[in-house]
């Protein structure tokens, strides 16, 4: 398959040889051998390089989840970097003025909570109202493009990990996500989207024939990928999310569990496609910094079958269930609360304090048939 990326090279360069063109990207942004397109912009001799721009974790991949980025000179090419994860999240008119096309090539982790989609929607914003073109050099959605689960955001709920109404399991490529900021969220820049060659809905990234860089320091794999749409959500808790462990967003945990107990428990439901074991672990930064913790690890057995939003409530209602007393929502913004802003919605909580999630998720059906309608005119892939 051939990304798009590499299609824009073969097939499109020339489109734009006499443009002045802005980069928003960081260290996956390659192409199949790996070649950065940094590098591979910067020496094309078609293309004028004019500025880079860095997300979150910054454009060298270097800073820690939510760490503030500051605006640099990249000592690379010489080029400056402006942060688009630090005092603004949006450029600028002044970060804009050296450029007449702007091209996104980041790629994605296929969940709601993943802020580089919301970068995205805040250059084509700022494409908008400054009248520069938007490039998209689509990649795949590490996670397929089949399976959508999910709520979507309710507007008072609005924040960088769930910016537009989507689900948390979108099953969208980032051009795809383009096409519907563009068309159905009023983010009406001039966009073209550049597609790949080759990907199927059905494909998850080892299935394509590439290699896989992880997106941010606690991205360490596919099963990681698989289980983020529903682990991610244990961040706005009091457990461990297995962040300063190999195993962030497989490993759960905290002093007060019983791993054992949690992970008998928690198999006896039965859950598919994931299987449950007993850890312990002990945190190097984040919750639980140098203390042991009790939990488990998720194992992924079958990707296909997963529901791993499903999943993740089901865990945290079954800690919720074994330790009432020791379990807790953050509290921190009050309705607004990290866990609010991840769901996008303040209606959760107590449907898992009462172990009635599956009903919550059932409630979100209509919601998410009426995502994937919308958004069928812009699939790019079968």
């Amino acid at each position: 398959m051939k990304l798009g990326l590499e299609v824009f090279l073969d097939r499109y360069v020339s489109h734009y040889e006499k443009k002045r063109a802005g980069l928003v990207t960081n260290f996956t942004g390659v192409n199949s051998k790996l070649v950065p397109i940094i590098d591979l912009f910067a020496s094309h001799p078609d293309i004028q390089l004019t500025a880079l721009y860095g997300p979150e974790h910054g454009i060298r991949g270097d800073a820690k989840e939510g760490e503030e980025v500051t605006s640099s000179i990249d000592p690379y090419t010489g080029l400056p970097v402006y942060s688009l994860y630090g005092k603004s999240k949006k450029p600028s008119r002044e970060m804009l003025e050296d450029v007449d096309v702007i091209f996104f090539d980041l790629q994605d982790l296929g969940s709601r909570y993943y802020t580089f989609i919301y970068t995205m929607a805040y250059v084509m914003e700022a494409c908008r109202e400054f009248g520069k073109h938007f490039v998209v050099l689509d990649r795949p959605n590490p996670i397929s493009g089949v399976q959508r689960e999910g709520n979507l955001v309710k507007e008072e709920f609005r924040s960088f990990v769930g910016l537009h109404p989507i689900p948390n399991r979108h099953g969208l490529t980032i051009g795809e996500m383009a096409l519907y900021y563009k068309n159905e969220r009023g983010i009406d820049c001039e966009l073209t989207v550049i597609p790949m060659e080759g990907w199927e809905r059905s494909h998850y990234f080892d299935e394509t024939g590439l290699l896989f860089v992880p997106p941010s320091p606690n991205t360490t794999g596919l099963d990681m990928a698989v289980l983020y749409t529903g682990t991610c959500l244990v961040e706005g808790t009091n457990l461990s999310e297995g962040r300063g462990t190999t195993k962030p967003f497989e490993y759960v945990g905290a002093p007060f569990i019983e791993g054992t107990k949690l992970a008998r428990r928690l198999n006896e439901k039965k859950l598919q496609g994931v299987i449950a074991r007993p850890v312990s672990f002990r945190p190097t930064y984040q919750k639980y910094k140098d203390t042991v913790c009790s939990g488990v690890q998720l194992h992924v057995t079958d990707r296909r079958k997963i529901h791993p939003l499903r999943t993740g409530l089901v865990l945290l209602e079954t800690i919720a269930e074994l330790y009432p007393n020791d379990f807790e929502f953050l509290t921190k913004g009050g309705r607004r609360s990290f866990f609010n802003l991840l769901m996008g919605t303040d209606e959760l909580q107590s449907y898992i304090l009462n172990q009635q999630s599956d009903f919550f998720l059932d409630q979100c059906q209509d919601e998410r048939l009426g995502f994937e309608k919308k958004v069928e005119p812009y699939l790019l892939y079968q």
